[in-house]
């Protein structure tokens, strides 16, 4: 009987201290839960931070090309000709003009394409408020127009500049890997199924065919080129932006690596 009474003790002593085990372990998985959480709260606020930095430095850079006279930028220049071809608000023809890139990379990635990237729209959106704020505060800039703006250096200094700050705005977009505008979206979207192209690259074809299309509507509804729309700087910035940007990765990505604990694919 006694051996039964130990035997039952030392089986009882067992199972307690295998309860306690469970318990510390269970408080110890909830504890690195907590933990992780925190943490990607903390990476997803850093990261949306960078972004918005990011933002701003763009919505200047496409300030400053307006500013120049130059033509609107590769991604504003199909809204900006259908404003005379279709009668249609720049912010209408803007957001239309950015669900159909959006409904694009749905198009490119099918099951690889993320939902939440739909929001690319309302970034977009946000974005276009930013850069009126962006114009407000260069409102007491005054430049020649028409073909005067052309042979002006100063008109070209200034366009330079918004080409410079939009590309350091795209490398910053991109390193933050949370969101883009849609102009960038579609980039991405067709480096991911054709890898063989950099982004840098992807960036200028996807520019310079949207300035095709914007030369395509100018001259079939208009019977001419729609400089509010494409112009010299137009082009410039199709081709330079996106090779910018990508020698602005070669130290931006590196920040990333530094600021941001988890790298995003």
């Amino acid at each position: 009987m006694e051996e039964d009474k130990e035997e039952s003790k030392a089986e009882e002593e067992s199972e307690t201290a295998a309860a306690a085990d469970t318990q510390i372990s269970a408080e110890g998985v909830q504890t690195a839960k907590r933990r992780v959480s925190k943490e990607t709260v903390i990476e997803y606020v850093k990261r949306y931070a960078f972004l918005t930095v990011g933002l701003i430095i763009m919505a200047f850079g496409v300030a400053f090309s307006k500013k120049a006279a130059l033509g609107a930028s590769p991604i504003s220049s199909i809204p900006f000709v259908l404003k005379p071809v279709a009668g249609l608000d720049i912010g209408i023809s803007t957001t239309i003009v950015n669900a159909l890139i959006v409904l694009l990379q749905i198009i490119i990635l099918r099951k690889k394409f993320k939902w939440i990237n739909l929001l690319q729209i309302t970034v977009c959106a946000v974005f276009g408020y930013i850069c009126q704020f962006a114009e407000w505060c260069l409102g007491g800039i005054v430049l020649p127009t028409g073909l005067s703006a052309a042979l002006s250096w100063q008109n070209w200094l200034i366009c330079i500049a918004g080409i410079v700050l939009v590309a350091f705005g795209v490398s910053m977009e991109v390193t933050a890997s949370v969101m883009t505008l849609a102009g960038e979206g579609l980039a991405l979207a067709l480096c991911q199924v054709q890898n063989k192209i950099t982004f840098r690259f992807m960036k200028v074809i996807v520019d310079v065919t949207l300035v095709l299309i914007s030369v395509a509507l100018s001259f079939i509804f208009l019977k001419t080129l729609y400089t509010d729309s494409v112009y010299f700087g137009t082009a410039a910035a199709a081709v330079c932006v996106g090779l910018i940007a990508g020698l602005f990765n070669r130290f931006m990505k590196p920040l990333g690596d530094k600021i941001f604990v988890c790298k995003k694919q």
